[in-house]
């Protein structure tokens, strides 16, 4: 599949993952041939993606950001991004984007400006050699948890909500 075909679908819903360090590519590729919906795999390394019509591997260049922008510059109302990256959310909020973290939590335009607030803070003390404890133990409650939260963005999406 190709760039050009991004919105081929009948409803134009898209589905970006920032893969590097994604742990439910599985579950979006299964969520995804339920509903006939591309992915956009981003990574800027080689990630195998199973082959299939619907699963497109995009390998960006190196970079800080490169696989945010390629996302962030593609995403529309249609598009579902999963990421745990706080300021790609917000930039993909601010196009319409639906975001999800891979445990299944939203990010929104209520939530995001206290996520990014946090986010600050949390980098400001590591900065000064605080030692903090980052994000919790990815658990399989979080997997169950994602499918289903995907499952109803899917369906929001295709009733137009």
């Amino acid at each position: 599949m190709s760039e050009a075909s991004e919105g081929s679908t009948p409803e134009g819903i898209r589905i970006y993952v920032d893969a590097d360090a994604c742990p439910v590519k599985d579950e979006v590729y299964k969520v995804a041939l339920r509903h006939q919906l591309p992915v956009f795999v981003v990574a800027n390394s080689f990630m195998r993606v199973p082959a299939h019509a619907l699963f497109t591997r995009i390998t960006v260049a190196d970079g800080p950001d490169v696989a945010d922008d390629w996302i962030a510059e593609r995403a529309d109302a249609a598009s579902i991004v999963i990421t745990s990256d706080i300021l790609l959310a917000q930039r993909c909020i601010e196009t319409s984007a639906r975001v999800m973290s891979p445990k299944g939590k939203a990010f929104t335009e209520n939530s995001i400006g206290q996520q990014v607030a946090t986010r600050a803070i949390m980098e400001g003390l590591r900065s000064t050699g605080e030692q903090t404890s980052g994000p919790a133990a990815f658990k399989p409650a979080d997997r169950s948890n994602f499918l289903s939260a995907l499952e109803v963005e899917v369906q929001k999406l295709k009733r137009g909500r």
